[in-house]
């Protein structure tokens, strides 16, 4: 599997990005996915996960980190193999490399170590 993060840019705070995450070599439908980044200095940061789904039309679980609740939302097109970060309400302090992951299982996805494939980032800076 191959993973390719785009969508980023530079925002003024209080603006909105998409970040879209397409995977190649395989279908990820029932793999669960999840949004990481790593500010200058910083370790790495979970950001979102969104579990797979078996069925067509099957409801996915979600969940965030507190610093993005409410702000941030992750989604999933099975249709074309890709899962999206929409960010809105952007603030300096989301000025970070992201990075999008997929690993087979939805169980401890906060952990980055636990996924299997990575994208190679897309920076995202925003401006105050």
């Amino acid at each position: 599997v191959q993973l390719q993060a785009s969508g980023g840019g530079l925002v003024q705070a209080g603006g909105s990005l998409s970040l879209s995450c397409a995977a190649s070599g395989r279908t990820i439908s029932n793999y669960a996915a999840g949004w990481f980044r790593q500010a200058p200095g910083k370790e790495r940061e979970f950001v979102a996960d969104i579990s797979g789904s078996t069925i067509s039309g099957s409801t996915t679980s979600t969940y965030y980190a507190d610093s993005v609740k409410g702000r941030f939302t992750i989604s999933r097109d099975n249709a074309k193999n890709t899962v999206y970060l929409q960010m809105n309400s952007l603030k300096p302090e989301d000025t970070a490399i992201y990075y999008c992951a997929a690993k087979r299982y939805y169980f401890n996805t906060r952990d980055g170590t636990t996924y299997d494939y990575w994208g190679q980032g897309t920076q995202v800076t925003v401006s105050s």
